[in-house]
């Protein structure tokens, strides 16, 4: 279940990344509200917040050993783990991959979400960011709550 996910996860992202690079130019904006919320296609060389431009080999390296290692992961603990744990291993695993594709193919990411008031991101970060804070929730309230039994 949890690889059907991640792999449905990785074609939303880059099926999204492939229409927007594919009929925008680089730099075009399209307003969805007004200075609100835009679509705006660019391309990140660097991780979150454009941190390590350039770095891409270390960009490639370390989210492929770390997506790796939690697909391995949850196939080893798929019935033994929670549920809303192995979901939110999941969610990250998919970001990384969506982005670690467009990473090997272009030497950047590919970014068209814009809320004007933070730096534009897309889908794959969406996933990532879902995926922590549903392990931090999961951490915070389900986890104590199973080691006190």
């Amino acid at each position: 279940m949890y690889h059907v996910i991640i792999i449905l996860l990785i074609a939303i992202d880059q099926t999204l990344k492939n229409l927007i690079s594919s009929t925008m130019k680089l730099g075009e904006t399209i307003p969805l509200i007004d200075e609100v919320v835009h679509i705006t296609y660019i391309r990140n060389s660097g991780g979150a917040f454009s941190i390590l431009q350039g770095q891409t080999a270390v960009l490639i390296l370390i989210p492929a050993v770390l997506t790796a290692a939690i697909i391995v992961y949850i196939s080893i603990k798929r019935k033994k783990a929670a549920v809303p744990y192995l979901l939110a291993l999941s969610l990250i695993a998919a970001g990384g991959v969506g982005n670690l594709i467009d990473r090997v193919r272009f030497g950047e990411v590919v970014d068209f979400i814009d809320f004007r008031f933070f730096p534009i991101f897309n889908f794959a970060d969406i996933c990532v960011c879902c995926g922590c804070g549903l392990l931090l929730f999961y951490m915070v309230f389900y986890d104590r709550r199973s080691n006190r039994n």
